[in-house]
């Protein structure tokens, strides 16, 4: 079977999985009025951490891919993002689409040799990629601040509007921008390019047999994943008006993975993964088990591995089970 039909009689949307999708949108949307002031902040930067686990979830889950290495573009992106709003405008969108500029760039001129190995050498080039743009951002201090960081002024969204400093109002710029985000990556896996994308993570040899360019699917991927990490990484530094290296280090990059792997292996698993790491971290861990979040975080991370390990061959099972006949 071709391995775009054989993805796409895989990965159909489901009536849950949209009804999972509506409840989740409803709750973020209503979330600034009931909510207090930090977990609104906290909840947006929910919504940053998901967009780079969905860049995660692209390639680890998709492509085949796994990273350790998105919170370098994360950081690419923030970083152009704070360049453009000293120098040119404070303009939010235009930061935004700068900055996944930068972070699609920057991808693609690593993926040009990434996007050609697989398996363990793909994971160690990006978790090198992931720090040595930590430690370039830390010691280029006057153009990033180095460890203190960089401030970075409030945004506009839109032209001659005043500046936006409401945490509610950013929380839902970036709710605006993670399910604009979002949209266009459902339609770039649902569309054919996404389905051979699948196919090629399944069974590459096949889909080269069918003349499938593996090696420039995959660049393509690992450059539209850099683009949402960017994008990331300008949200970031719209709603909390700061970038540091930190931010964009390889804690932040493994939490990106982690939320990728946690719930569900969809997009909206990413986002949802994504919204659990920061509770538990930042409002479980503290009240529960004060100063013990990274060991919290770590338990989730090997649960989620071996759920998965156990999980998956029920799941085979499941799909290979015969199909039961009518009386």
């Amino acid at each position: 079977m071709d391995p775009i039909a054989q993805s796409s009689a895989v990965h159909r949307p489901r009536a849950a999985h949209r009804l999972v999708v509506a409840a989740a949108l409803l709750a973020a949307v209503v979330a600034p009025g009931v909510l207090d002031a930090y977990t609104i902040s906290l909840a947006t930067y929910a919504l940053v951490l998901g967009l780079l686990a969905s860049s995660a979830y692209v390639l680890t889950n998709v492509a085949g891919l796994p990273t350790l290495g998105q919170g370098a573009y994360l950081a690419i992106g923030g970083y152009t993002a704070a360049a453009i709003s000293h120098t040119i405008t404070t303009n939010g969108p235009a930061q935004l689409i700068a900055g996944a500029a930068a972070g699609a760039a920057a991808a693609a001129a690593i993926g040009v040799l990434a996007a050609r190995t697989r398996g363990t050498t793909f994971l160690i080039i990006t978790l090198a990629v992931g720090a040595l743009t930590q430690t370039l951002a830390s010691r280029a201090v006057p153009l990033t601040g180095g460890d203190a960081g960089l401030a970075v002024d409030p945004i506009t969204v839109l032209p001659g509007a005043s500046l936006v400093t409401v945490k509610g109002y950013l929380y839902l710029y970036a709710l605006v921008c993670t399910v604009i985000i979002g949209g266009a990556l459902t339609l770039m896996l649902r569309s054919r390019f996404g389905l051979a994308v699948r196919g090629i993570a399944a069974n590459e040899p096949r889909a080269r047999a069918d003349g499938y360019p593996a090696d420039t699917y995959l660049w393509v991927t690992y450059t539209v994943a850099g683009a949402v990490a960017g994008a990331a990484g300008a949200i970031l530094v719209a709603t909390r008006h700061t970038i540091a290296p930190v931010d964009g280090g390889f804690v932040v990059s493994g939490l990106a993975l982690l939320a990728a792997l946690l719930v569900t292996r969809t997009l909206v698993g990413a986002l949802l993964g994504a919204t659990v790491i920061v509770a538990v971290r930042d409002l479980i861990a503290p009240n529960v088990l004060a100063g013990h979040a990274s060991a919290l975080l770590g338990g989730l991370f090997l649960a989620a591995a071996f759920a998965r390990i156990l999980i998956r061959p029920l799941i085979h099972r499941s799909e290979h089970a015969p199909a039961r006949r009518s009386p």
